[in-house]
């Protein structure tokens, strides 16, 4: 017969390992944020790395008093500035509209500075796959709840001093 601290055990380890495996298929695949919001304050500047497999399509929408941008896609993909151009940076005014789609995996590098007398709203579509991070996250969360159901049953087997 089982203890009743391996019962909670047993349910606790389970609900622990049914959590981590929900989150592990969750997180297989694309990630798509259809309602992708930011902005950037007065002279700041904004960072953002999209990491996307081939063939996937981006949208960001641009909107403030003047601002100046860098950015790059994987492959032959959109370049803002120009690969021919000398200049590091493109000064935009008022609206800009991007569109663009991952020729081949890799990370689109966008670099956005300020440079207006208003604060920067950035709207958008962004697909991105998950980072291995997260994955390695689901399955230590997994593995915790094999070793908790582990634990239980040593109470089952021999009561330790003190229990």
């Amino acid at each position: 017969m089982l203890s009743k601290r391996t019962i909670i055990g047993l349910i606790g380890g389970i609900a622990i390992i049914t959590i981590g495996g929900a989150s592990l298929i969750q997180h297989l695949g694309l990630h798509t944020d259809d309602d992708f919001y930011d902005v950037i304050e007065v002279g700041a500047v904004g960072l953002y790395r999209i990491p996307a497999p081939d063939h996937t399509l981006q949208i960001m929408n641009i909107t403030g008093d003047a601002f100046d941008l860098k950015f790059e896609s994987p492959a032959n993909g959109l370049q803002i500035p120009s690969i021919d151009s000398e200049k590091t940076k493109e000064s935009f005014k008022n609206e800009l509209f991007l569109e663009w789609t991952h020729l081949e995996d890799g990370e689109t590098k966008i670099q956005i500075q300020n440079t207006g007398n208003t604060e920067l709203e950035i709207t958008g579509v962004i697909t991105t796959s998950y980072k291995p991070e997260i994955f390695t996250l689901d399955l230590m969360v997994m593995i915790t709840g094999i070793l908790v159901i582990g634990f239980s049953m040593g109470f089952t087997l021999r009561k330790p001093k003190g229990f």
